[in-house]
């Protein structure tokens, strides 16, 4: 097997697993890169990961199930993955790295098949396994989070080229670019929270103040309002732009 590596797509992820260090050379050496198989993986992580809130045994689960929200657990998974992948794109290529975001995305998900795996085992076993019986829970964890960790670093250092440092450096500064991300994106949806209030704010004072109008008729005239603003603006960018291209011309006569 290991000299044919004609492989179908859903068969790589799994020769990887076999072979983590040669796996994901023979991967960029044949081109393979897939993200069909990448996205059925991720998948299958989001769904494994609601499984394992919902479906463990009730001795081993301390999530509270009555109440289960769906949000965190698509922060938990696919929202690191994508940050991960962005974060790790965006720093590499400033640190030369050679990944694409499409062979950073589909190395990143094949690192996940081990811990998914892992996740399976342990909702099997939780239902079956006393709580004095736990400690196998957590040696099939340590196991299978340590591989995906080693097929990550591998996937990464093989997809960049770097050395082992080189990778282990590169991955601490993407878990810091991560945290920047999720910050932004929490203080960008906090403003489109706060620009949506201030918004309906003033729509439902109108429709207060002017009963007679219909919410149709508001809702054009805010929106022709706000069309109005946005081409006074570029109107007004636009006289700028060009009045500093004429001094400019001045400066150089």
């Amino acid at each position: 097997m290991r000299f044919d590596l004609d492989l179908p797509a859903w068969k790589w992820p799994f020769y990887i697993m076999r072979h983590p260090f040669e796996g994901y050379e023979d991967l960029r050496w044949k081109k393979a890169y897939n993200m069909k198989v990448a996205m059925v993986i991720v998948a299958i992580f989001f769904i494994v990961s609601i499984c394992d809130q919902l479906l463990t045994g009730f001795l081993h689960n301390y999530s509270m199930t009555k109440v289960f929200n769906i949000v965190p657990v698509i922060i938990q998974s696919i929202l690191l993955f994508v940050t991960w992948v962005v974060g790790n794109w965006a720093l590499c290529t400033l640190f030369n790295g050679e990944g694409t975001m499409r062979n950073i995305c589909v190395n990143t998900a094949y690192a996940l098949v081990p811990y998914i795996i892992g996740r399976i085992i342990n909702i099997i076993l939780s239902n079956c396994l006393t709580r004095d019986e736990a400690t196998f829970l957590t040696f099939v964890n340590i196991i299978t989070i340590g591989y995906s960790a080693l097929l990550l670093i591998s996937g990464m250092k093989t997809v960049h080229q770097y050395n082992f440092w080189q990778t282990i450096v590169s991955m601490l500064f993407t878990i810091v670019a991560m945290v920047i991300i999720i910050i932004l994106a929490v203080l960008l949806v906090s403003l489109f929270q706060q620009v949506y209030l201030f918004v309906y704010a003033i729509y439902t004072e109108l429709l207060y103040r002017n009963p007679s109008l219909s919410s149709a008729a508001l809702i054009l005239i805010m929106v022709g309002v706000i069309v109005a603003v946005i081409a006074v603006v570029c109107v007004a960018y636009t006289l700028y732009e060009k009045a500093q291209i004429k001094k400019e011309q001045k400066k150089l006569r």
